[in-house]
């Protein structure tokens, strides 16, 4: 048996991406089981979180194992179970925060960490001789990673909307990095329990203050138009500059499909930006619809007397989300608009 084991390690130690491939194409094959709204995903998602649970007991279990069996399990085991669990869990939600990133927001900060820290995985020398043996920079990579396996794998497995995945996340992710750091830092007085439990408080409040640079891993859109008709739920032509005159007498229409596939009810909002500034915030309830997503729009009308400039219409999840950016341009009557 321990001879078959240490086969089974040399050819990981050998060929390590073929872990990482492995979660990137159970990624790719759960993203589209899940837009198809297939139960396998949910099973798929479910290993994700118990091979989390393993990696949180492991030293318990592990201890378990030795008093019942009288036996240890092998080091190599333990170091690359954590390796491939990490390869895992990072190639398994790439596939969902590639697709649902705005890219020209800073959402591109974190779903760039997490490619940093998926390449890092894979990649032996950094792994183990710059990651592992600063214990700080250990836990901050697991923390990120079962905070990302979260927000993909808890709207799978228990129905959740958006933001009540990102605060359960949240909360998970503080509680384990309270015992994490106190492990790294041993608690030998109150004022020490004091400070780590303020830097369990400030990593909770980062991620909700920075909650609009995390993609919503399960929401995404999947046609958008700024335009100033819809017919039967079909938006005309998609608009990237407006003249002033044609807006006051029209008003303007910022349609939005948006894939939602758990089939749940999800609040998001039309927040209507004018050079930078927010002017309006228009709620609109999605459902999970078709492939093409749950077509929605809001219709403005009410626009300042001088409404020449820059635009945005941001569609944010209830929590603050980015699910994407509309941009155009309102240009004074008297110059031309770019075809």
């Amino acid at each position: 048996m321990r001879q078959a084991i240490e086969r089974i390690l040399a050819l990981i130690k050998r060929y390590p991406g073929v872990i990482a491939l492995g979660g990137f194409l159970s990624g790719v094959g759960s993203f589209i089981l899940v837009d198809r709204q297939a139960k396998l995903a949910s099973w798929i998602a479910v290993i994700m979180l118990v091979s989390w649970i393993w990696l949180m007991l492991e030293n318990s279990l592990t201890q378990l194992f030795q008093r019942t069996f009288k036996r240890e399990i092998p080091v190599p085991v333990l170091r690359y179970a954590t390796q491939m669990i990490h390869q895992e869990s990072l190639f398994f939600v790439l596939p969902f925060f590639y697709i649902t990133t705005t890219w020209n927001s800073g959402q591109l900060v974190f779903t760039g960490l997490l490619g940093l820290a998926g390449l890092v995985s894979i990649v032996d020398p950094l792994y183990y001789k710059w990651v592992a043996p600063r214990r700080w920079l250990f836990l901050a990579m697991h923390t990120l990673t079962l905070f990302a396996a979260l927000l993909t794998a808890l709207p799978i497995i228990l129905h959740l909307t958006t933001a009540e995945s990102f605060k359960l996340a949240l909360g998970v992710a503080m509680l384990l990095s309270f015992p994490s750091l106190a492990a790294s830092f041993p608690i030998h007085s109150w004022r020490r329990g004091l400070i780590l439990l303020g830097l369990t408080l400030a990593i909770g409040a980062g991620g909700w203050l920075l909650r609009s640079w995390v993609p919503p891993a399960t929401l995404w859109l999947t046609h958008v138009a700024v335009t100033t008709e819809v017919d039967n739920r079909t938006p005309g032509d998609s608009l990237e500059q407006v003249g002033a005159a044609e807006l006051l007498k029209k008003g303007l229409y910022a349609y939005t499909a948006i894939n939602a596939p758990r089939g749940l009810n999800e609040r998001i909002y039309h927040v209507w930006q004018f050079n930078g500034k927010e002017v309006d915030r228009i709620a609109l309830n999605i459902q999970g619809g078709s492939d093409d997503g749950y077509r929605a729009w809001t219709h403005k009308q009410n626009f300042p007397g001088n409404p020449v400039g820059d635009w945005q219409v941001r569609v944010l999840t209830e929590d603050g989300q980015i699910v994407g950016v509309l941009r155009f341009a309102v240009t004074a009557d008297d110059q031309p608009k770019n075809q």
